[in-house]
């Protein structure tokens, strides 16, 4: 069996998370394409948008504009050495009725980590149950 959150490895992928988090909010798009895999494979389903390939991806990240969110329930599940998935909550000002779902499949290559699938997902926080929720 693969061996599953080796610390070493979920606390490299962490890292590597914030620092797409901080390049995120930043709209600092140099630096967030470096952390995607370019490949033809990889994809971004957003919120009312989809991506198939880097090279659509960073047509996509061009036109992004900044904006701010705070994380909610981080967690971050790795499998063996090289291959991880974040999943996180957000919350949005400019959305105050929503909770954002994010969750990004990260591999380990040749130049380190790459965000190879991404999902962004939105929904009313009403829908969400109560005992799912970490406080605010």
């Amino acid at each position: 069996m693969t061996a599953i959150n080796l610390p070493e490895i979920v606390a490299e992928v962490e890292a590597v998370f914030h620092r797409y988090e901080l390049a995120l909010l930043a709209n600092d798009n140099a630096t967030l394409l470096t952390m995607f895999l370019d490949h033809p494979a990889t994809l971004r389903y957003g919120v009312a948008d989809l991506q198939y390939g880097y090279p659509a991806i960073a047509e996509f990240r061009a036109t992004q504009l900044p904006f701010e969110r705070t994380l909610e329930a981080l967690v971050i599940t790795t499998y063996g050495t090289d291959f991880a998935v974040a999943s996180t909550l957000f919350h949005r000002p400019d959305l105050p009725d929503g909770i954002g779902r994010q969750q990004q499949i990260w591999v380990r290559v040749t130049d380190g980590w790459k965000v190879a699938a991404a999902h962004v997902s939105m929904m009313p926080k009403s829908a969400v149950p109560e005992a799912a929720r970490q406080p605010e």
